[in-house]
């Protein structure tokens, strides 16, 4: 079996205190898209987690380091679909609940079925069940970082929420999510993601290789969710089981053409008319579950 062994670099007691803290949280995970723990050795000089390998590197590679290599729009879709998964099982199954606390692209390993696997929990915390218990030392990386856990100090499952827009947003322009070396005002992928929205410049940021009429009305609606996973108010963004459910819906789309569906299987995919009327009239943007409607009505 092939192993990966991530090694405490320093001795110190902080450093072997976070070590131990990652492997308690990671032994108790037992999920498919979430890297597996298979040991540790703590008396040692220096201390040791031995996870599964995972071959295929990381979200970060392929996105920004495949030397041309297409990326299909089902592939990004499955892959974001499969990390949410991950990432609501570890806020609403797991107990007590975990907040990863350094969701990025670099921290999604996939396998040689690129299929998805969230690691490195060493930002990870327990989630605090008083205010007493909330972080007060800011964690993270540059890009990622919720605005509101910067200036508030506290971790919470809406900061993970928010580190996941920016890496839906990474899928849908494979652009980092930050820019060093850009203008200030640049800096910042969220923000130039934002902006574009805000100003009906979608199609101006998206990676031309799934920038097609085909992919458009997928593109805007994974665009929508990752703005409101980008909501600078935590109580503004959805839950991540609300993301992962929205991901499914239009994966499951993207696999069963619509000339294909009966009524009934639509309306299983797509829930109630009514309600897909009322959620998306005021969006402005075309709405995949009001395709499927208008294409019902149409007798198509």
């Amino acid at each position: 079996m092939e192993v990966a062994v991530k090694r405490c670099m320093t001795i110190n007691e902080h450093q072997k205190k976070e070590f131990g803290k990652e492997m308690l949280i990671l032994s108790q995970i037992n999920h498919k898209n979430i890297v597996k723990l298979l040991g540790c050795c703590l008396e040692v000089e220096v201390p040791m987690l031995v996870y599964e390998f995972i071959p295929n590197g990381t979200l970060f590679d392929l996105i920004h380091g495949n030397h041309g290599q297409q990326i299909s729009l089902a592939t990004r879709l499955q892959i974001a679909h499969e990390s949410a998964e991950a990432l609501t099982y570890l806020h609403s199954c797991a107990s007590p609940p975990i907040l990863h606390g350094d969701i990025k692209s670099s921290n999604i390993l996939l396998d040689r079925n690129l299929i998805a696997k969230v690691s490195d929990f060493g930002a990870s915390i327990l989630a605090p069940t008083d205010e007493s218990q909330f972080v007060t030392l800011v964690q993270g990386t540059c890009g990622y970082l919720d605005p509101e856990y910067m200036q508030l100090c506290q971790l919470t499952d809406k900061s993970d929420v928010y580190s996941f827009g920016v890496v839906l947003v990474e899928l849908l322009t494979c652009q980092k999510a930050f820019n060093l070396n850009a203008p200030e005002h640049e800096k910042s992928l969220s923000m130039r993601f934002l902006n574009a929205m805000k100003n009906n410049k979608l199609a101006d940021i998206l990676d031309d290789q799934i920038k097609n009429s085909e992919n458009m009305p997928f593109l805007e609606e994974i665009a929508e969710l990752a703005a409101q996973c980008l909501e600078m108010s935590g109580v503004n963004r959805p839950s991540m089981k609300h993301i992962a459910d929205n991901l499914d819906r239009l994966r499951k789309v993207m696999q069963h053409p619509w000339a294909e569906q009966n009524s009934e299987e639509l309306e299983s995919l797509l829930g109630e008319s009514s309600m897909v009327s009322s959620r998306y009239t005021s969006t402005g943007n075309f709405s995949i579950e009001r395709k499927g409607v208008m294409e019902l009505d149409s007798g198509r």
